[in-house]
């Protein structure tokens, strides 16, 4: 296999992530965030490691930080650091709709198809796109491969993907189910078959990709057959402030009853609902610790989010007949011990239990928290959406 040295980014609405690494061994070279975009004061942290493989972590401060001094910094990377030049570039693009079900080389005609579909991300799209173009400008002689989010959940049959609404509104303004988290889910997945020793097309996989957005995959023999996700990433799970499932209905109530605007609606489900309106705050940490204090809104918060979790694991062993393994990650699946006992209790009528001691343990890349009686193992896995692009794009580039 031919050696690549890749370069990752993932740009988000305020943060710019990267990683270099070296394939197929997977070494990181560099990896670090930006935080801030946009602000009056922004942080750029880093580590790297040197030709002795030795780990240096470093942390700026960059006031009035822009995507283009993020760019401009990671390219003073290579020379400062004498860092091996890449290979290729490779860009998470959250939604490439139904158009992309795999990576796809960046040119004139690509970036075009990626911007008409600003319409259905507009939030996500329009800054992948300034992250491939500031790529472009600095890096022009170096190949660069767009990765999407969406991509993983193409495999989902018709019948999971349509909605019960109108033709024309599928086949002109495509609304369907498009899903998102596809590199973590992807990821995670697979990492749950090499735990196993048993190939991925082997198994069947239900993961958990908990943070303040949240959704959830069945996975079937490898291949993605439902996601919690939507047509937006609003659908589904209770999330941090957006409200998940809700009746459609109530839209149309709120404009019609008591005028409020689309937009008013719009920011009220994406930015004021889930756990911030029931709780009061989207950090876990600040609920668990309310509930501990007898706080009864961070309590039903937590009831109410790990209900609907609970509902999706169900749903989804019925999707898919039989489940070999659950898979919790994401910031909150990852680090919340008391949400994975909450949405695993009660759940040994479906074959899963876990270990109360395993579920305490930290951990660094995995741990398995599966009681001794269980006949699902219930895997706690440390998602790296940039190492799956990686392997997304020097997968692509052998073929």
């Amino acid at each position: 296999m031919v050696a690549h040295t890749v370069l990752v980014i993932n740009c988000g609405s305020s943060t710019v992530k990267y990683q270099l690494l070296e394939l197929p061994s997977e070494r990181v070279i560099v990896k670090g965030i930006f935080d801030g975009i946009g602000q009056q004061q922004g942080n750029h942290r880093y580590c790297w490691q040197d030709k002795s493989d030795h780990h240096h972590d470093e942390s700026l401060v960059m006031p009035a930080l822009s995507y283009p001094d993020c760019f401009m910094a990671i390219s003073d990377l290579f020379c400062k650091h004498s860092l091996p030049k890449p290979n290729v570039i490779g860009h998470r693009v959250v939604h490439g709709g139904e158009l992309f079900s795999q990576p796809a080389l960046i040119d004139e005609s690509i970036l075009t198809q990626i911007d008409q579909l600003s319409l259905l991300a507009p939030l996500h799209n329009p800054v992948n796109i300034q992250g491939i173009e500031e790529c472009l400008a600095l890096f022009p002689d170096i190949r660069q491969v767009a990765v999407f989010d969406t991509a993983f959940h193409q495999s989902l049959p018709e019948y999971a993907y349509r909605y019960p609404v109108p033709e024309k509104w599928y086949s002109e303004y495509h609304i369907r189910k498009y899903g998102f988290h596809g590199s973590s889910h992807r990821y995670v997945a697979q990492q749950a078959a090499d735990y196993l020793h048993t190939p991925l097309s082997q198994l069947n996989v239900i993961t958990l990709h908990l943070g303040n957005g949240a959704s959830m995959a069945a996975i079937k023999q490898g291949q993605c057959i439902d996601t919690s996700m939507g047509f937006t990433p609003l659908e589904g799970l209770m999330m941090g402030s957006r409200s998940g499932d809700v009746d459609p209905a109530i839209s149309l109530h709120l404009q019609q009853q008591y005028a409020m605007t689309t937009e008013q609606i719009s920011d009220d489900l994406n930015h004021h609902s889930g756990l911030l309106a029931v709780a009061g705050s989207y950090d876990m940490r600040q609920i668990l610790s309310q509930r501990e204090q007898g706080d009864v809104n961070s309590q039903l918060a937590l009831d109410m989010y790990c209900y609907r979790i609970k509902k999706h694991i169900g749903s989804y062993i019925a999707s898919l007949g039989y489940v070999d393994a659950l898979v919790f990650t994401g910031g909150v699946g990852e680090n919340s011990a008391p949400i994975r006992w909450q949405v695993c209790d009660n759940l040994s009528g479906l074959g899963i239990e876990i270990d109360a001691a395993r579920n305490e343990q930290s951990i660094d890349d995995m741990v398995d928290i599966s009681g001794t009686e269980s006949r699902v193992r219930t895997l706690v896995i440390r998602s790296n959406e940039e190492l799956q692009i990686a392997r997304e794009v020097n997968s692509f580039l052998q073929h």
